[in-house]
């Protein structure tokens, strides 16, 4: 008797990579389909239609900070068994839910040495992504933000394709000014090492019981020397930086962790970049000191609802006219690089093949 036919759903992949590795897993059981159009399961209008798109699945492949699964979307999904992410955490899952309905959740992490879905390959042809470089992607997208920003990239080539030339306002430089790191994580440290090496910056660091000690050590983790991060109060933070770019951890007690008080405590000089998590940074207040110059420009990456609303301020607004400040968005690319995202479909898919003939899977989160 031949094995039963496996539903896989595949949401939120909007350049269409994953086919090419869950095609290989088993042809003769699964059957995938895809969904590129992202559901809010927090809209009731939204929650009802993405529990009848994804009632019949057995499988789900879910890509991190897209489609979120809270306990009331899980509790409608009686099919669901398998439910594959990406990355090493994932905290629009409620895990809980999913342990007590015992859906089996399973990420990724880059570390894994990991077996093609389709069977054994050669060296050269192991995804790229596992061979790590520095600076990683987020890194690399946030100086790309920062430096765009700084230099009028994006409004500069707007007014020439335009027939225009230089605008009001001339570039601001970067070398020499400071950058102000709210997080000193894998990531903050990464772009205050760019800071440093490559700008000649001074680097200001906060978070919550970050000590001038365990600054010291991150420093020398990327080949600097002591005292070259600075921990200092969130006021200083805030008051001194030039640049204020955020790296925290999102959670109940990190939202809105760049408030009012802060932003207003900013120079009206200084730039606002975002590479994080949107609900960090308090989004009223942010677009209140945009409107009114009160600092010179945002780059935002990420944003409080992902995809950003049709009718979202930060897409309608005339930024950088009048007494507007300047603001660069881009939507949620950090991690988005083909090597990285390829490899991380290798690994779903190689979960699922794992699962299919009952054996240990990577990176459990429940």
């Amino acid at each position: 008797m031949s094995a039963p036919t496996i539903d896989l759903a595949v949401l939120d992949d909007y350049q269409s990579l994953s086919f090419a590795h869950f095609a290989k897993v088993a042809p003769e059981r699964l059957q995938i389909t895809t969904f590129k159009d992202t559901l809010d399961p927090q809209s009731p209008a939204d929650l009802d239609v993405l529990v009848e798109r994804l009632r019949p699945f057995t499988v789900i492949s879910s890509m991190r900070e897209r489609t979120a699964f809270p306990g009331p979307l899980l509790r409608r999904l009686p099919n669901l068994r398998l439910l594959l992410t990406t990355g090493k955490r994932n905290a629009a899952i409620d895990l809980a839910t999913c342990a007590d309905l015992g859906i089996v959740v399973a990420g990724t992490d880059p570390r894994h040495d990991l077996q093609p879905a389709g069977g054994a390959a050669r060296p050269e042809q192991q995804p790229l992504a596992r061979k790590r470089t520095v600076p990683d992607s987020t890194t690399t997208h946030c100086w790309a933000l920062i430096l765009a920003l700084a230099r009028h990239v994006a409004r500069d080539d707007a007014a020439v394709k335009r027939g225009g030339w230089q605008g009001a306002t001339l570039a601001s430089g970067v070398a020499g000014k400071v950058l102000g790191l709210v997080g000193l994580g894998r990531l903050g440290s990464a772009v205050g090492r760019i800071a440093v090496q490559a700008w000649g910056m001074r680097v200001l660091c906060w978070s919550s019981g970050l000590t001038q000690a365990r600054a010291d050590e991150q420093a020398r983790a990327m080949g600097l020397e002591p005292g070259e991060f600075e921990a200092v109060s969130k006021e200083r933070l805030f008051g001194e930086a030039d640049v204020l770019s955020v790296h925290y951890v999102l959670s109940e007690r990190s939202r809105g962790i760049v408030g009012r008080d802060e932003i207003g405590s900013m120079k009206r000089s200084a730039l606002l970049v975002n590479t994080s998590r949107g609900p960090l940074v308090d989004e009223a207040a942010l677009l209140e000191a945009c409107e009114g110059g009160a600092i010179a420009g945002v780059a935002l990456d990420v944003f409080e609802r992902e995809p950003l609303p049709s009718d979202s301020p930060w897409r309608s607004t005339a930024w950088g006219q009048g007494a507007r400040a300047d603001v660069l968005l881009s939507p949620h690319m950090g991690y988005g690089e083909t090597d990285t995202i390829d490899a991380w479909y290798a690994e779903c898919a190689a979960n699922l093949r794992r699962w299919l003939a009952g054996e240990e899977l990577t990176t459990v989160l429940t």
